[in-house]
């Protein structure tokens, strides 16, 4: 079951109403019971990995918040965190390190007796991994109490608008709120509605209409020329951005109907003018909890190196983040990248402020709009090793690119003029919300009939253009 099945059409409406209807003392109760309802539904296998988790973490933290040895504490934290990564290394790096050694075996000869095993990567395994670890490390730290409940730490780790592909929550967040159960509040569904509509269309109308061009120049790069490769790099962050973007805007919008607050996720990227800036807009949720709990303490342990200190920490967080994104080379090759870009401007900030400020070019539309796109080629460039997951597929893409040109490839006519209807569409409404926040207003606009209007005429646009398949979401491989 996935936000964009059938299925999740008829399951969340009687989701919401049985949570209304349950006691609040319980209400946690009938998130859980639904959030495994909702799991088991698309593997049920790996449930039983989530209550293991839940119940490793519910264990560790309250063994931590009951003793006062801070050596004991510590043992604690180190031996659940390893715990919860266990399941996650096992998972999703088991098949690249088997196939590396059976391809090295065969380099000398060698046949493994055993046929080669392929394991199938639980569906978001990353994000309740992170979730739990975050929560671990607050008890330790003393930013939270541990839990009491178990079911409610369990609720928290399977939440079930979050755990396909996040937003990566925290619990000081959470745990209060599924505590608390509040009643239905008007605002707070119209709201989540909203949201909703808008993150379907992102997902229907736009990233699957751009996917469906991408995935036909990438899956076949050897057969198109460099300037259909590069048209097709050009695209590939409006649809990631559309895809995880609009799924974070129906997880949000789920939890406000149920009259919970999630973190936002997405905050208008492509209108970064610098890739530090990008990083502040791009997947918020994960980048904090990486500066929270990996950036923040590496620079602390290396502080006494200065401005290198935080370009060794920079480095070290987003190779870990492309490791985390997969187990390969080219998602290596990806962070050591975003690493490069954010290290150089660390080093050139000081300079570039003082040039900026000596000649007034922050107030200079033509110098915002060359950072912009600037940032958005650095950050498409570097996509191409995330889309392409292997080297040899990346550097041939850049070959030819740079080598090569001619026709681009257009592929079916209706697609194309829908894939740029949907983007320019998706660029209109992030414009408008950046540069002018309180006019063009149409879900907000305090005329009914403006509001009516828009409302309807985006859900026609998602069923006449959208891609109504329940396709999957990129980072469900996450």
């Amino acid at each position: 079951m996935v936000f964009t099945s059938f299925n999740f059409l008829i399951f969340f409406p009687i989701v919401a109403i049985v949570y209304y209807l349950t006691p609040k003392k319980y209400r946690w109760l009938s998130l859980l019971i639904a959030s495994y309802f909702f799991y088991i539904n698309i593997k049920p296998v790996f449930a039983l990995l989530t209550i293991g988790i839940s119940l490793s973490t519910y264990i560790f933290t309250k063994l931590i918040d009951n003793t006062e040895d801070e050596n004991k504490k510590k043992n604690y934290m180190v031996v659940n965190i390893i715990l919860i990564l266990l399941p996650l290394f096992f998972f999703k790096y088991f098949n690249e390190i088997n196939s590396s050694i059976f391809t090295l075996l065969e380099s000398f000869n060698l046949r493994w007796p055993l046929p080669e095993i392929k394991m199938i990567l639980p569906i978001g395994i990353s994000y309740y991994t992170f979730m739990a670890i975050g929560y671990t490390i607050d008890v330790y730290n003393e930013e939270i109490e541990a839990e009491n409940n178990f079911g409610i730490v369990a609720l928290f780790i399977s939440f079930f608008p979050l755990i396909l592909s996040g937003p990566i929550e925290r619990a000081n967040s959470m745990l209060p709120q599924f505590r608390e159960s509040k009643s239905p509040n008007y605002k707070m569904i119209s709201s989540g509605l909203k949201l909703m509509l808008w993150g379907y269309f992102m997902k229907l109308v736009v990233a699957d209409r751009v996917g469906i061009y991408v995935d036909a120049v990438f899956e076949n790069y050897e057969f198109h020329n460099g300037t259909t490769l590069m048209i097709a790099t050009l695209l590939y962050p409006f649809q990631v951005y559309a895809d995880l973007g609009g799924y974070s805007l129906i997880a949000i919008g789920v939890s406000k109907i149920l009259g919970l607050n999630v973190r936002e996720n997405f905050r208008r990227p492509f209108f970064a003018t610098s890739m530090s800036e990008f990083w502040r807009r791009w997947h918020m949720s994960l980048i904090t909890w990486l500066t929270d709990y990996l950036y923040t303490p590496i620079t602390f342990a290396v502080r006494k190196y200065k401005i290198w200190g935080i370009v060794i920490a920079l480095m070290i967080t987003f190779i870990i983040s492309g490791i985390w994104h997969g187990a390969s080379l080219a998602f290596v090759t990806w962070g050591v990248i975003q690493g490069l870009f954010l290290s150089t401007e660390a080093l050139t900030n000081k300079k570039k402020i003082a040039f900026e400020k000596k000649h007034n070019l922050n107030r200079k539309i033509g110098y915002i709009f060359i950072n912009i796109i600037i940032t958005y080629v650095l950050f498409a460039t570097s996509e191409v090793f995330g889309r392409g997951t292997d080297m040899s597929v990346a550097l041939t893409v850049f070959y030819k690119i740079f080598t090569t040109s001619g026709e681009i490839f257009i592929g079916t006519s209706s697609t194309v003029i829908y894939m740029f209807v949907g983007i320019l569409l998706l660029f209109l409404k992030d414009f408008t919300d950046e540069y002018y926040p309180n006019n063009f207003l149409l879900f907000e606009n305090k005329n009914k009939i403006v509001r009516i209007l828009s409302y309807s005429a985006i859900i026609i646009i998602i069923l006449l253009i959208g891609v109504l398949d329940g396709g999957q979401f990129i980072y469900f491989q996450f």
